[in-house]
């Protein structure tokens, strides 16, 4: 019962918050608010550009394997060197 009573006073003020239409009392809170949405739009953006560049890897490389299954064995250099 002692959570109850001490989160009583945080939904309050919430709730005051909230009905008064001003959710943020400084220019700090303002400020934080706007890096924190910077920060997940970045990450956002990030893992978009991580979606695209897998599924435009996976759809190269299929049509290159398909395209030339002859060359499999010439990728790369050989070392002639490395013969007996």
């Amino acid at each position: 019962m002692d959570n109850l009573e001490e989160l009583e006073p945080v939904a309050e003020e919430v709730l005051g918050k909230l009905k008064s239409r001003q959710p943020f009392q400084s220019k700090w809170d303002t400020a934080a608010f706007v890096i924190f949405l910077t920060f997940v739009g970045t990450v956002l953006l990030l893992m978009l550009f991580v979606c695209i560049h897998c599924c435009c890897y996976h759809r190269c490389c299929r049509h290159r394997s398909s395209r030339s299954q002859v060359n499999e064995r010439s990728m790369g250099v050989e070392n002639l060197a490395l013969e007996p």
